[in-house]
């Protein structure tokens, strides 16, 4: 089948060609016109599809969450002890940031526009719902052990994991020159890792 008449195809090299885009030049610098070059369609099949410019960003922005939100079901952490469970959410988290900064850019860019985008969204909350989920059964699991202290919000807790990796990547260039250090060393990289696990155990520890 050639790809003008594949619409699976066209859908999703437009959606990768558009994140690009979009993570390079946020929503207000991106230009439909390069997106549709860069994706080999002509602008008419993309506004078919996703209707403007402001389409086109939110379905973008929600590919990158299933793609996440995917990865993490992969980890199976239900079945994992709890501390490592936690330690291994965490580190999957730091990793995935460091390998997929484009996912950074487009949340950077959609706090810009302070969620007016996610807000029309109907699949960003039931992706979100079953890690809630997980993480509320792993701290269940955890209290019950009498490894973890009781009380502890899934969702606050959702927001520090991301919260370690982000603020870090995201304030890389300040943080180093303020420091002296080049985070973004190797060896600086997998000195944060283990700190964000050793930290994270440490603060739900009974």
């Amino acid at each position: 089948m050639r790809k003008g008449r594949d619409p699976a195809r066209n859908r999703e090299r437009i959606l990768r060609a558009a994140t690009a885009e979009f993570a390079r030049h946020g929503l207000g610098g991106a230009r439909v016109d390069r997106i549709a070059a860069r994706a080999g369609a002509n602008k008419r099949m993309l506004y078919y599809y996703y209707g403007n410019k402001d389409g086109l960003f939110l379905a973008a922005l929600e590919e990158q969450y299933a793609r996440i939100r995917s990865a993490e079901r992969a980890l199976e952490l239900e079945h994992l002890e709890p501390r490592e469970a936690l330690r291994r959410l965490m580190l999957f988290t730091w990793d995935y940031y460091l390998d997929h900064p484009e996912f950074m850019s487009l949340l950077a860019s959609e706090n810009l526009h302070r969620a007016g985008h996610l807000r029309k969204s109907r699949r960003v909350r039931e992706m979100h719902s079953p890690l809630v989920k997980t993480l509320r059964e792993i701290l269940r699991r955890g209290e019950r052990a009498g490894i973890f202290r009781g009380g502890v919000d899934p969702v606050q807790l959702y927001i520090s994991i991301a919260g370690e990796g982000y603020f870090y990547l995201s304030n890389r260039y300040t943080l180093s020159q303020i420091f002296g250090r080049d985070l973004m060393a190797p060896r600086a990289l997998a000195a944060r890792a283990r700190h964000m696990a050793d930290m994270l155990v440490a603060a739900l520890r009974s």
